[in-house]
């Protein structure tokens, strides 16, 4: 038992990074999967697994490593048109689905609560905002990592309906493989939403803080070393706890959804409406909260993130744990993603719509960020000693295989 307090101090940015990536827009993709194609898709999350878990730890190695972040080091080795590009994109990309977050937590409360859905989703963007201005990380941080428990509220879910699991485990062990469009769109959508690139600036990002709770300092070769072992099992936990409850919300999308004839599932809450008359209120109660408290943890990292971004593309001041008024840029894109997201809420356009593209520009933006993660992270003017080791290098490279893979894939079905 005296373990157990030691093993929750030592993970961190990993497990929060790996419960940030089933955000409501993620739980929407992984539903619709499901919905769509049954169980045909669930091999997905764990072909993806120990890619994702490679590229992340090189994220997380190389915060560690050089005190700092993703964007940073890409500008000291990479041209600058090439750095502000992907910037460009990820920001567009995070506050897309930002929007489709606070979307889905405005429904799922409306859902749950009544009123109305535009107030709700408003009062969460302001909220998620207010947490990141004014809470510094030392407090921000123990309570995104208490969120991810709210994530097993989909693990229950499943344990309330009837699962055909010779079928599941039939289907995750032999794919299903289809040529259409609509196919691989929706793999390169399960992969992008999994292997995101909004994870590997903020887990890195993370890592950075964590050192300067600790004065800054990166220390001796043995502290690095120290810290390593705490990273491998933070983002072994976190990646496995990520793509686990990936696993459990296409397995539901498939046993209720898909086996009922709906095969189209536009947003988290729409998903968890859906339900209620085919699993009952527990079910749907389950869904429902797991949106809003998921939505709470994702919006921070995804707001975050592409502040972080920014901010060490153009060498400003950043972290959470700094004052506002001593990083303003920083601050000021965290609110502007924020608020610029939750406004998209009030206007014509439909974030559930653009949310699968910007799951597939994910995936698009994912291949060259992985790439120049991998250049990096294997290079000792980089890293030192510490370069990654023959399986994160082998796992990692075929990461960006895969999803190049993907993407090729996908391209080659919409223009033939």
């Amino acid at each position: 038992m005296k373990k157990i307090p030691s093993f929750l101090r030592h993970v961190g940015p990993g497990v929060v990074t790996g419960a940030a990536d089933d955000d409501p827009s993620g739980i929407a993709t992984y539903t619709q999967a499901g919905a769509q194609f049954g169980t045909g898709l669930v091999w997905t999350v764990f072909l993806s697994l120990p890619f994702m878990i490679a590229i992340q730890l090189v994220s997380a190695r190389m915060g560690r490593v050089t005190g700092k972040g993703v964007a940073a080091n890409l500008r000291a080795h990479t041209p600058r048109w090439f750095l502000l590009t992907l910037v460009a994109l990820l920001v567009v990309a995070n506050t897309i689905n930002i929007a489709a977050d606070v979307a889905a937590m405005g429904s799922a409360a409306q859902l749950v609560a009544g009123g109305r859905e535009h107030l709700w989703s408003l009062l969460f963007g302001v909220v998620t905002v207010l947490l990141q201005i004014f809470v510094p990380y030392r407090k921000l941080a123990p309570i995104l990592k208490w969120l991810t428990l709210t994530l097993f509220a989909y693990v229950l879910a499943v344990f309330t309906v009837k699962v055909p699991w010779t079928q599941v485990m039939h289907d995750l062990l032999i794919p299903k493989l289809q040529w259409s469009s609509a196919y691989w769109m929706m793999i390169v959508a399960v992969l992008g939403t999994t292997i995101s690139p909004y994870l590997f600036f903020w887990q890195a990002s993370q890592e950075v803080e964590e050192l300067r709770l600790r004065g800054g300092r990166i220390g001796s070769d043995a502290d690095i070393r120290r810290g390593l072992r705490r990273v491998k099992l933070d983002t072994f936990v976190g990646m496995f706890f990520s793509n686990g409850i990936a696993f459990f919300v296409i397995v539901l999308g498939a046993v209720v959804l898909n086996a009922a004839g709906v095969t189209q599932v536009d947003s988290a809450a729409q998903a968890a409406a859906a339900l209620r008359p085919l699993a009952g209120d527990f079910a749907f109660a389950l869904f429902a909260g797991g949106i809003i408290a998921t939505g709470l943890l994702a919006v921070p990292v995804l707001a975050s993130s592409a502040a972080y971004a920014v901010a060490e593309a153009f060498d400003w001041p950043e972290g959470l744990e700094r004052h506002w008024s001593e990083a303003k840029g920083f601050y000021a894109i965290v609110a502007l993603a924020t608020l610029v997201g939750t406004l998209l809420d009030f206007t014509p356009i439909d974030p559930m719509k653009a949310l699968l593209w910007s799951a597939i520009v994910n995936g698009i933006v994912a291949v060259p960020i992985m790439f120049g993660l991998m250049l990096l992270a294997t290079n000792e003017q980089v890293m030192g000693r510490f370069t990654a080791g023959k399986k994160t290098r082998w796992f990692g490279w075929g990461g960006v295989a895969v999803m190049t893979i993907a993407v090729a894939m996908m391209a080659w079905d919409l223009i033939r």
